[in-house]
């Protein structure tokens, strides 16, 4: 027994489409998702300008040291280990000798040996 075929599907045409525009098309679509999900990424190395809040900073037991040093010596440590908290305040390790105490030891430590 055949069904009766609707007057849309007899008028309706088809148009082959061949394998090479399928891959295109898929190429297409998936170039635009990778291509919009890369925009809206944002880098996790990024660091935040200015100081970091006390929450966000690493902690190292320094218990006895001034907070001048404390601040060096993560900022010196961090920056060896190149990470994204690593930094060199220029300004404070010119002008406060303890920062700057604080920042060498930091990096020299834990740099390492070559």
């Amino acid at each position: 027994m055949q069904l009766p075929i609707s007057a849309d599907r007899r008028q309706r045409k088809r148009i082959p489409i061949r394998q090479g525009e399928t891959a295109m098309r898929l190429s297409a679509v998936l170039f635009l998702i990778f291509f919009v999900a890369g925009c809206t990424t944002i880098g996790q190395d990024q660091r935040p300008s200015g100081p970091l809040p006390t929450s966000t900073r690493p902690a190292y037991n320094l218990t006895g040291y001034s907070p001048a040093f404390k601040d060096g010596y993560i900022d010196g440590c961090e920056t060896a280990k190149k990470t994204s908290y690593g930094l060199k305040n220029e300004r404070r390790f010119a002008a406060d000798n303890q920062y700057r105490m604080g920042w060498n030891d930091g990096f020299s430590l834990c740099r390492g040996k070559p």
